[in-house]
């Protein structure tokens, strides 16, 4: 690994770390393990918690210490960009910079993934020539499930009950209760779809190993990605789960982490309250 590498990546985990509060050596010591201790390993965020992508990156950077050369797979990434992204780092002037402006759409949501927080996972990709691939399937991919249903895009449309229901509450959650049950139903099946999209990258990774960068929600092992992995490859898998305090999930994975929460987060239910259109006058 080159030099200049090795000071970006060690201002990088710095600032992370500097900018929340510090998460324990036992914390760091015992995320590091569990990435090491199976091929294929689906490593969950809050997106926006800098005290989790500490602890992720110093486990990612520890796993490759070991001589280990995963694929690693984005959620952050929608799956038509890959040959961006292929382009981007196969450039010997790559920087972590270079291929999020390659591979991302300057679109306003595009600018909803807080960057500075993924530059250190794409600069461990570059430093060791590790695949990174687009693990996440694009708006308009989600709103053509919508209204054609899972097969339009070849994905399974057998969806179990239990993950069909738990999906709709998520669903239901996320949106502060301001969509009602049968929208939600109805909204299932893009999440449905990004799950299997990612569970057939890691089947298609797993003779080389694989680590998958995404949300909590889709690395339980109850109701997420696991759940769409063959038998044998789910065996060979870990499900980590990085919570805060207070998520009651801490079942739905095989190793939980907790940190603090972000501080001074915006509710995201003003957010969306802000945006829903009034109701219409009274009469």
């Amino acid at each position: 690994m080159g030099a200049s590498i090795r000071w970006f990546l060690s201002i990088v985990v710095a600032t992370l770390l500097g900018g929340c509060a510090h998460p324990s050596a036992s914390d760091a010591d015992a995320l590091s393990a569990a990435v090491r201790s199976r091929p294929l390993v689906l490593l969950g965020e809050v997106h926006d918690n800098p005290a989790q992508h500490a602890l992720r990156a110093r486990a990612l950077r520890d796993l490759l210490n070991s001589g280990a050369r995963p694929a690693l797979l984005m959620e952050q990434f929608d799956r038509e960009r890959q040959a961006d992204l292929d382009r981007a780092l196969a450039r010997t002037d790559a920087t972590p910079e270079s291929v999020i402006a390659a591979a991302t759409p300057a679109t306003a949501a595009m600018q909803g993934w807080s960057w500075p927080l993924y530059r250190p996972y794409i600069a461990l990709a570059i430093a060791y020539r590790l695949p990174l691939v687009a693990a996440n399937v694009s708006r308009n991919d989600a709103r053509r499930v919508l209204t054609d249903g899972l097969p339009a895009l070849g994905f399974e449309p057998r969806v179990p009950p239990d993950i069909d229901a738990a999906q709709a509450r998520a669903i239901v959650e996320s949106h502060c209760g301001m969509i009602d049950a049968p929208q939600a139903a109805r909204m299932v099946g893009a999440q449905v779809a990004r799950d299997q999209f990612m569970a057939r990258l890691l089947e298609s990774h797993a003779a080389r190993g694989a680590v998958l960068i995404a949300g909590n929600g889709h690395v339980r092992r109850d109701v997420g990605v696991p759940r769409w992995l063959s038998t044998a490859a789910r065996a060979r898998s870990i499900s980590i789960g990085l919570l805060e305090p207070g998520d009651p999930a801490t079942s739905a994975y095989d190793v939980v982490i907790t940190t603090p929460a972000t501080p001074d987060r915006p509710d995201p239910c003003n957010g969306l309250r802000a945006t829903r259109p009034p109701p219409p006058a009274a009469r």
